[in-house]
């Protein structure tokens, strides 16, 4: 198998076309005519994730987020990416990641976490005219209050706190959201008609919100990590005879400590 043929698979599914012009989806180390004989899937390509690859005989490792969004200067291994890159490069493990790319398109980040939600006739929230684009929005089988929604997303997304605004009074049956920092789709979630907005990386003034609309911050990695099994389940299923698998320290793997 040469790394081609990972990347083609995952490249149908989420293309490097609709990426982001200020992301570096795609293959980040290595040449795509390396053999590979097992892919490990992990969420931020650390040095860690490196070393458990070569611990496991993995010479290629798929990841969320990049490993590199701008140029390298210089390789210091006092810096965590620039280690990565090193024992990348040295072990001879390609890296891969579809950050925006899976982002972008509904049975990604987003429409994962509408389907943890139960969520009903998902769309787009922020489309592109192209059939892609960010975040997602859809119904609740039965409005709830907002303290039951609240619950309910915490139990779903297995939680023991969320940051959240002021709870609204009536009803919410429509939920936009959109995994990673999507402060940026407020204003779309508002006037799609959401009465909830679920994503990560909020900051304070976004909420003070307008009436009827509440929002709930997650969290960056609670709001993206199923992408790792989405990716996984998608390898696995397009070469049932290929050694992949998903890093064991994947749960562990969040840096924001919740103390």
């Amino acid at each position: 198998m040469k790394v081609r043929d990972i990347t083609s698979a995952i490249e149908e599914f989420a293309p490097l076309s609709i990426q982001e012009n200020w992301d570096n989806s795609g293959l980040i180390v290595g040449s795509q005519d390396d053999e590979v004989h097992q892919i490990l899937f992990g969420f931020d390509c650390t040095p860690e994730l490196i070393d458990e690859a070569v611990e496991c005989g993995a010479d290629m490792v798929v990841a969320h987020h990049p490993l590199i969004f701008k140029g390298i200067k210089r390789l210091d291994p006092a810096d965590p990416a620039a280690l990565a890159v090193i024992k990348a490069v040295r072990a001879g493990v390609a890296v891969y990641a579809a950050h925006t790319t899976a982002d972008k398109v509904i049975s990604g980040v987003s429409g994962a976490m509408a389907a943890r939600l139960g969520l009903e006739n998902v769309q787009i929230l922020d489309e592109d005219g192209e059939g892609t684009g960010f975040g997602t929005i859809g119904n609740f089988p039965s409005p709830m209050s907002a303290e039951e929604a609240v619950a309910y997303v915490k139990e779903k997304f297995s939680l023991k706190v969320a940051r959240c605004s002021r709870l609204i009074d009536g009803p919410v049956s429509k939920v936009a959201m959109c995994g990673g920092s999507g402060s940026s789709l407020i204003g779309a979630a508002v006037k799609a008609g959401a009465q909830l907005f679920i994503t990560g990386d909020v900051s304070y003034h976004n909420f003070f919100t307008v009436n009827d609309f509440m929002i709930m911050d997650v969290g960056h990695f609670e709001s993206e990590v199923d992408i790792v099994d989405i990716l996984f389940s998608l390898i696995r299923k397009k070469f049932p005879n290929f050694a992949v698998r998903i890093s064991s320290r994947l749960a562990g793997s969040n840096p924001v400590l919740y103390l």
